[in-house]
């Protein structure tokens, strides 16, 4: 059976509504099923969105097949049950060997084995990829977005200009842009908030009160790597190995001097004893002689010297070194003891040691350590945010040991955490309605915090946002569902971030033959489908680059990751770029070599070909008639300005 462009949901909860309804806004055709006919819609328009819907359990074949699995591009299986979740994945690969899999489960073990046998799969926890959002809603509005990729940390900004500020010395705005940062958006003071990315004037200067947000690669979070060990001999000298003993003397405990002290002493003492023995006693062997020495060291004397009368003679000075190393050796079974205990006792101290106190002040509060709650708690330990969690009941020993907690009911618990104090509050608790009284109680209590509310249901979460202009009210299935469609469409979205009142995806994407990635130059993809690019490697490449060129022309085998909304997925799915609109007219080259440079630079910015760039440089003056994009027109003359070529935009199309 053909594939068609058809999707399917599987559960219409809340967070299968929300794909359904993000489903539609591409345009396809999309199918459902749910165990029971509901009785009402959270999202109310979605009946009509539907294109057919099956009643049963996704689970058995024939209710896959009455869903027309077999004509599916994609199935989505956002059932609140794993275990459902996990067997719908294996009946719809049996009918479908074809069909994308996208599923929700939070096993990361366990998906990791899925996606190696049943291909073409991929598995998300909604309320995981929400919480960043809840972080950077408590962090306010600096940081709005922050993640990780190829071992660096990548982090989105936002910087108010005044006078003092360091990007006051650049002419242009588009000079912030580096090897490592990339403009997001520019809004000049009362102007409205962008809806794309490439809405910024690359010309336009930067004046104190306006606002840039940025994506900057901070810092590689992983050591360089260890260089390869050199061989034993031509490692080890005597100034190297002295330096070494010394730096390891003075960074050491004085528990672990005393202990390597006496290790070294002790062993002096045995190879003494044993070779006193052997010479005195020249017919015994080497073995006896050891042992001897391992008997008094142990503390043995009176096994060798308890009789009244020697079997054989023992000098004075050979009975005195005996008794001092069996003393030695008694000493330093009581200091190995001693070392045990104090480890066994710091062992216990440190597992019953109690949390750190509560923050005074301009700290976070994080009320509900669900799922949710503790892994916004380890970001914003992460972000070395002081913050203090209250929970219903103590949390299991090793969670969370470095975070105050205060164990409790809310009402109880707010008294105990300096709320009046605190900057931020994030209420993530299971119940929407605690949730709201939390929030109306924080408020009286400091009017000032930052508030972050969790919630569920769409329509109480548009009623909480109306009745709490102040707050920032987060739906954990609007914001998750966009990540599932995104991958229904068989992009791999690393992560997610709210921008500009917009989700914004941060979406990997593998450059097939057929896809609407192959042969375009990175510049005509970001500014033709609204992109960022913000990582770009071969097919053959170990070492990706970060904030990539625009000139790169895109093959087959490439990766790319790009951040893009829900409305630049559309466009990258359907094929359709927005419209080129400048043309570049070139007025006049200072020499032949400027002539022969500039058409290099033409050819390599706007991706014509070399021989349309020559003829053009031979005919000036002339304009290039191959529309650009506005920033890739701009650069253009910035680069041949370099090339001692005067250019212009001289149409807007």
């Amino acid at each position: 059976m053909a594939i068609t462009n058809t999707f399917l949901v599987c559960g219409l909860g809340n967070l299968g509504q929300y794909c359904v309804s993000v489903l539609k806004e591409f345009g396809v055709k999309v199918n459902a099923i749910e165990a029971t006919h509901p009785q009402q819609w959270e999202i109310p328009d979605l009946p009509d969105l539907v294109d057919k819907l099956v009643i049963g359990d996704c689970r058995q074949t024939k209710i896959l097949e009455q869903a027309d699995i077999g004509q599916c591009k994609a199935i989505l299986i956002v059932t609140s049950d794993e275990r459902i979740n996990i067997a719908a994945a294996f009946a719809a690969r049996s009918l479908n060997p074809h069909v994308r899999l996208v599923i929700r489960s939070s096993q990361d073990n366990l998906n990791e084995l899925l996606r190696e046998s049943l291909g073409n799969f991929i598995a998300f926890e909604a309320t995981q990829l929400t919480a960043n959002s809840f972080t950077l809603a408590a962090l306010g509005s600096k940081i709005k977005g922050f993640f990780t990729l190829e071992n660096h940390l990548l982090r989105v900004e936002e910087v108010t200009i005044d006078i003092s500020h360091r990007w006051r010395n650049f002419l242009h705005i588009h000079e912030i842009n580096s090897s490592h940062r990339r403009i997001l958006s520019h809004r000049e003071p009362g102007k409205t908030l962008p809806k794309t990315f490439y809405e910024w004037q690359p010309d336009a200067k930067i004046l104190p009160g306006d606002t840039i947000t940025y994506i900057e690669a901070k810092e590689n979070i992983i050591s360089p790597s260890i260089q390869p060990n050199r061989k034993f001999w031509q490692a080890i000298n005597w100034s190297n190995l002295c330096y070494q003993l010394t730096q390891s003397w003075a960074e050491s405990s004085q528990t672990r001097r005393v202990a390597l002290a006496s290790c070294i002493v002790m062993v002096i003492l045995f190879l003494c004893g044993t070779l006193l023995y052997k010479i005195h006693y020249p017919q015994i062997s080497w073995q006896n002689a050891l042992n001897v020495a391992l008997v008094l060291s142990i503390g043995g004397y009176d096994n060798l010297f308890g009789q009244l009368e020697m079997s054989f003679p023992v000098p004075w000075w050979l009975h005195l070194f005996s008794i001092s190393l069996t003393v030695a050796g008694t000493v330093f079974v009581g200091i190995l003891y001693a070392i045990m205990t104090e480890r066994v006792l710091a062992a216990r101290f440190q597992f019953s040691r109690q949390r750190p106190p509560i923050p005074k002040t301009d700290h976070i509060v994080l009320i509900g350590l669900g799922r949710v709650g503790r892994l916004v708690a380890q970001l914003l330990q992460e972000l070395k945010q002081p913050v203090v969690g209250v929970h219903t009941h103590d949390l299991e020993a090793g969670i969370l040991p470095q975070m105050p907690l205060v164990i409790g009911n809310s009402q109880n618990a707010l008294s105990k955490v300096n709320i009046h104090t605190a900057k931020s509050v994030i209420i993530v608790t299971d119940d929407e309605v605690a949730n709201l009284e939390i929030a109306l109680r924080t408020r009286v209590v400091n009017p000032k915090a930052n508030l972050v509310i969790r919630t569920v249901d769409p329509r109480f979460s548009e009623n909480v946002a109306q009745m709490l202009p102040y707050a920032r009210v987060l739906g954990v299935y609007a914001l998750a569902a966009e990540a599932f469609t995104g991958a229904a469409f068989g992009e791999n979205i690393i992560n997610l971030f709210r921008l500009n009142n917009q989700t914004t995806l941060v979406t990997e994407y593998q450059v097939e033959t057929d896809d609407t990635l192959n042969e375009k130059l990175l510049a005509e993809m970001a500014y033709g489908y609204g992109v960022v690019p913000i990582l770009h490697a071969r097919a053959n490449q170990k070492t990706p680059k970060l904030m990539p060129s625009d000139d790169i022309r895109l093959s087959v085998g490439d990766r790319l990751i790009v951040l893009a909304t829900i409305e630049g997925l559309q466009r990258v799915e359907r094929g359709i770029m927005l419209p080129r609109q400048c043309l570049v007219h070139i007025y006049k080259a200072v020499s032949s070599e400027a002539a022969f440079a500039g058409a290099a630079v033409i050819s390599r910015i706007s991706g014509c070909d070399m021989y349309v760039a020559r003829t053009l440089m031979n005919q000036l003056p002339a304009t290039l008639q191959h529309p650009l994009y506005q920033h890739q027109a701009y650069r253009l003359v910035s680069e041949l300005s370099k090339c001692q070529v005067s250019a212009d935009i001289e149409t807007s199309l």
